[in-house]
């Protein structure tokens, strides 16, 4: 597929010397026609750097690669994870799988789940638990901790804590202000082998000194039951879905306690309608679409090495992070789905915060450094709170931003002095609810599947995690003096670490 991105450098060189600020005002009606809706979602292009000729050969890249096939073959449940000879499902846990035998199989499946789940917190709520520990890393923490970070509401009937890292500080931090009593563990890990994962759940599970209110979410049932707790307290997960896209399937499991069934259900909702207009919506008007080619025009036309997510909504503080994963692991490539060494360049470095923190960090890095960092600005009309002159503030500085970085300010003082040019898009929910959110979850989903597309690379498989993991595992013996590392530099560094734990 990449043989058709190499017109993209031409358009680039061609518009080089036209400014962001002449893009608009040379074209009035650029900023109504480059955006779109989807419900509570709206999404703003008119701050890129192509032009409508660019543009058009941009969609007429997504006709030749046919994205809407793509698509299709995606939520049809057809072998679209071909390394590892899967389909990638995600859309069938929220109801947006279409077609085939297998896809629909898959939504009963997934319902079933979600039942079972619905089961076991009505359970829980007639317990005296009132706080959740979750243990997972990766796409088993990163989404959840999101969604409840961003939803959870005051009063809720539990309150949900994550633990992930190995590091023995974060679960005593997390377990320091908790009662054993009136806590529940769950233990979420797909294979139930992740070395972070069992390690925190056992502190967990000794912690408790109650199995009885320890739950897991695997596909490994006899590992599961292995580390002791029985099927009834187990839920599934299933190899056509991929921990990063997991929070729709039982991995919700914290997110549903938290923010109870219903709400769940709303957020699988919201993506079951973007995963729709993903689908059948014509290519000029498919957000999905006009996301991932924004993101191929950035990468191999302007060739940006990185690219900023600015959430202006602190309850969405944690959506860099999650996206990290989404979007670095998935593209993070260099060989095509046939074996050879891609010929363009793949994923930038997705990095981020939440403003207005970040416009006191990096943010002059953004409007005065000598790289061109494209934005993905992020903000909610509707505040859920009683502090109207913060939100305005907050949404004026929103605009701002995208304002500046465009179209800069000239000075005869070169300090002074700002360039703008930098392009960003913006994406406007009306309100933060589970069904809004789900819909931007998953607008990210597909746009990043559909530039692995066009990239022609597998979005769904993960190898690059594992040898560090193995190395770790080959480490640990030597870390307790019972071999010694072939490596030499890591030799040296062990009798560093040996040194200092002896003089101790």
């Amino acid at each position: 597929m990449t043989h058709l991105l190499a017109g993209l450098d031409a358009h680039a060189q061609r518009l080089a010397s036209t400014s962001l600020a002449q893009l608009i005002a040379s074209d009035p009606a650029r900023a109504q026609d480059f955006s779109l809706r989807c419900g509570p979602l709206y999404a703003n292009f008119a701050r890129q750097r192509y032009d409508r000729v660019a543009q058009a050969t941009l969609f007429d890249i997504a006709k030749q690669a046919d994205l809407a096939g793509a698509m299709q073959q995606l939520l049809g449940g057809e072998t679209v994870n071909g390394t590892e000879g899967r389909a990638a499902l995600h859309s069938a846990l929220r109801g947006g799988a279409v077609g085939s035998t297998f896809a629909l199989a898959a939504r009963a499946q997934a319902v079933s789940a979600q039942l079972r789940m619905r089961e076991l917190i009505d359970a829980l709520a007639a317990t005296e638990v009132t706080d959740i520990v979750s243990v997972g890393i990766g796409g088993s923490d990163l989404g959840p901790r999101l969604i409840v970070d961003a939803l959870a509401q005051t009063g809720a009937r539990f309150r949900v804590h994550f633990i992930s890292n190995v590091d023995g500080n974060a679960a005593r931090r997390v377990l320091a202000g908790l009662d054993p009593a009136k806590t529940a563990g769950i233990v979420i890990s797909k294979t139930f082998s992740t070395q972070e994962t069992l390690l925190n759940g056992s502190i967990v599970r000794a912690w408790l000194a109650n199995d009885t209110r320890l739950y897991a979410v695997s596909t490994n049932a006899q590992r599961v039951a292995d580390f002791g707790i029985p099927p009834e307290r187990t839920l599934p997960m299933w190899d056509w879905v991929g921990g990063r896209y997991s929070l729709w399937s039982a991995v919700g499991f914290p997110i549903a306690l938290a923010l109870g069934m219903d709400r769940f259900e709303q957020l699988l909702e919201g993506a079951a309608a973007l995963d729709a207009h993903a689908l059948h919506t014509p290519l000029h008007a498919n957000i999905a679409v006009w996301h991932a080619l924004t993101a191929i025009w950035n990468r191999n036309g302007l060739h940006a090495a990185t690219q900023a997510v600015l959430p202006y909504d602190d309850r969405l503080k944690l959506l860099p992070n999650y996206l990290q994963q989404l979007v670095m692991e998935s593209l993070g490539k260099s060989v095509q789905v046939d074996g050879n060494a891609i010929t363009t360049e793949t994923v930038p470095v997705w990095w981020g915060g939440a403003g207005t923190d970040t416009q006191h960090s990096f943010f002059q890095a953004l409007h005065q450094g000598t790289q061109i960092v494209p934005a993905d600005f992020i903000g909610v009309l509707k505040a859920d709170h009683p502090h109207a002159a913060n939100h305005a503030a907050l949404l004026a500085n929103l605009l701002a931003q995208t304002e500046a970085l465009a179209n800069g300010q000239d000075s005869e003082d070169p300090h002074r002095r700002y360039p703008g040019n930098r392009p960003s898009t913006l994406l406007l929910l009306d309100a933060l609810t589970p069904h809004s959110l789900g819909m931007l979850v998953a607008l990210y989903e597909h746009s990043v599947y559909l530039q692995s597309v066009l990239w022609g690379i597998n979005a769904f498989d993960q190898f690059g995690v594992e040898l560090g993991k193995q190395v770790a595992s080959r480490l640990l013996p030597a870390l307790h003096g019972e071999s010694q590392a072939s490596d030499v530099v890591t030799q040296a560094l062990l009798a560093v670490i040996h040194s200092q734990a002896n003089a101790n």
